[in-house]
């Protein structure tokens, strides 16, 4: 293998000016329509401004049946998301959808809903959801009506009962629930909040992990006929990563040392070295920082993670950006940590930035660019209100980073793993700074896991149960 091939992205960027560098996979296969073979056609590539995608084409020369699907290429999120949406106007049916084979589809006001893995991956509208479930549910309508008139009367009802939804008369709820984690609704009004959105993120429950191919070591070894390939041979047991007994490597030993290790660029997926080193931020806590350089594509990613657990209480910090002076203070921003510009009414959720350790005008700088990568894509070029709007705010967040303009930066990190820099020796809060602690609620403990958590009385009941085991 030559050092180009080795080094070729898998998921090249789609560009309309240039051939696909690794060009397009044809798979002979069988045409579901006349049943002779036909001819697949296979794109791995990255869409800008979205991710990683399988695009598929088929097209046969016998009865001239085509069929075109889109498939992520990337990683199933963490955690499942529910997107619930008020459509109001007849603008919100224009909203830009990208659904996964694993989304369900519900309408609230007729208890409907499209069940998981009954539609393949597209990209589409709240319109185009419905004039696709019309279509399926009209397509075997002139056979229905004469071996079951009322079924067909019926079905006919319930059609005309969507169409009226298209005239917005009046509102109703549509709901994305994606297992997968990589479904998305549009918001028209970006970058600010929209009020007729809300999206919330879940765990898996085991069956939904088991449909999405997800199994625990124990559940493998565990399962009904398992064979040997899945157990661990003695002579590959030194292949296997280990769990580190507590206190056999504490990170007292690591400071001031930089480990590396090989792992793929997150944009092309090439081989490349993560260097990983454990520090202390003065007036705060350890953290373990790892950063990411691609040789290959030029990627350049950091990462930050506390080096302690969960804070047994929440932070707000808000930091006012007076000019260049405030822009050089260090910024620790957690994975859980909410992003809020009060003058420009700008909110960024937690998993947006991901976990950093930057500056002020380093966040500044990567919340504009992810707005830019966001938006861009789902963005009509002909829509003007639209494109204003985000030229105003881009504008007014240059002139931010600039320092022409005042801001007010609200960090608010419930597991409290987030820090600003003061301008003080002391570390104490400058005038400009202002940390407020708080009791998480319910429903933040409940998305960090922490509802469920056991730890009053553990000791005691590890030593039984270890006891019962041996018994």
């Amino acid at each position: 293998m030559t050092t180009e091939t080795a080094t070729a992205p898998i998921f090249p960027k789609l560009d309309v000016d240039e051939e696909p560098e690794l060009g397009v996979t044809e798979i002979e296969s069988m045409c579901v329509n006349c049943y002779e073979n036909g001819i697949t056609r296979l794109l791995l590539t990255h869409i800008p401004f979205y991710k990683d995608v399988v695009i598929m084409s088929f097209s046969c020369e016998q009865c001239g049946f085509q069929n075109n699907e889109i498939q992520s290429g990337g990683e199933i999120a963490a955690r499942g998301v529910r997107i619930t949406a008020k459509i109001n106007l007849l603008e919100d049916l224009n909203r830009r959808v990208v659904k996964s084979d694993y989304s369900s589809v519900r309408i609230e006001e007729l208890d409907f809903e499209i069940p998981v893995q009954s539609q393949k991956g597209e990209v589409t509208t709240v319109e185009g959801i419905i004039d696709r479930v019309i279509r399926g549910l009209e397509q075997d309508q002139p056979v229905r009506r004469i071996q079951h008139p009322e079924a067909a009367e019926q079905i006919d009802t319930f059609a005309d009962r969507l169409r009226e939804l298209k005239d917005t008369t009046k509102p109703f709820t549509i709901i994305v629930e994606d297992i997968s984690g990589n479904s998305f609704v549009e918001n028209p009004f970006a970058p600010n909040p929209d009020p007729n959105m809300t999206i919330s993120h879940f765990k898996r429950t085991k069956e939904q992990n088991h449909l999405l191919g997800i199994f625990n070591q124990d559940e493998i070894e565990g399962s009904p006929g398992n064979s040997s390939e899945l157990a661990v041979v003695p002579e590959e047991e030194d292949k296997l990563l280990k769990p580190i007994a507590e206190d056999a490597w504490p990170l007292e030993e690591l400071h001031g040392e930089v480990l590396q290790f090989q792992t793929n660029c997150p944009e092309c997926a090439a081989s490349c070295e993560t260097n990983m080193k454990v520090t202390t931020i003065p007036h705060f806590k350890e953290v373990v920082i790892m950063a990411t350089v691609c040789d290959n594509c030029g990627t350049r990613t950091n990462e930050v993670k506390p080096g302690g657990g969960i804070e047994e209480k929440g932070v707000k910090i808000e930091v006012t950006v007076r000019g260049k002076v405030d822009f050089s203070r260090d910024v620790l921003k957690s994975e859980s940590c909410k992003l809020y510009i009060r003058e420009l009414e700008c909110e960024v959720g937690a998993g947006a930035l991901g976990g950093r350790f930057t500056t002020i005008e380093g966040l500044l700088t990567a919340m504009k660019e992810q707005l830019v990568e966001s938006t861009g894509m789902f963005m009509d070029s002909n829509d003007e209100e639209t494109k204003q709007r985000m030229d105003v705010f881009f504008g007014q967040l240059d002139a931010a980073i600039g320092g022409s303009k005042q801001l007010t930066i609200v960090l608010d990190d419930p597991t409290g793993n987030s820090y600003v820099q003061s301008l003080n020796d002391d570390g104490t809060p400058d005038d400009a700074l202002r940390i407020t602690k708080y009791h998480r609620s319910h429903e933040q403990n409940e998305e960090l896991g922490l509802n469920d958590m056991k730890t009053e009385n553990y000791e005691e009941e590890h030593v039984e149960e270890e006891q019962n085991d041996e018994s």
